[in-house]
């Protein structure tokens, strides 16, 4: 009973997307939907696959390339890239972004926030001098 309830709940978009990206930086290059259903185990339908990697392509997670009479996929950035991704837009969704920041350096633990300091403290343009 628990392992069918466990395969007939819905997943949210967030989870899918997230288990999309996950397949696509752990490829070895550009894949094909079909690879990312198959990777994902075959519980989810094609059209859905398909859907969820056309709302990353949106968001600019993920890019694709024409191959053949399909589309192969890849993530847009790394994993680290992916997460500043998400961190922004959900930043770019708030009005008041001051206390959003605030609020997050805030909650950060000491060792997070001596490593921001130190980032914020690098020359702007990734760090590289």
């Amino acid at each position: 009973m628990t392992e069918r309830r466990q395969r007939s709940r819905r997943r949210g978009q967030g989870e899918l997307e997230a288990l999309v990206l996950t397949a696509l930086s752990e490829a070895d290059g550009p894949v094909t939907a079909g690879w990312v259903q198959e990777r994902l185990g075959g519980d989810l339908a094609y059209t859905t696959v398909i859907t969820i990697l056309t709302r990353l392509l949106a968001k600019g997670a993920v890019t694709r390339e024409r191959g053949g009479r399909s589309f192969t996929w890849l993530p847009a950035s790394d994993r680290a890239g992916l997460a500043a991704h998400r961190m922004r837009r959900v930043l770019d969704g708030e009005r008041d972004r001051e206390a959003v920041l605030a609020s997050f350096v805030t909650g950060l633990g000491p060792e997070d926030e001596r490593l921001l300091r130190e980032l914020l403290g690098r020359p702007h343009g990734r760090g590289e001098d």
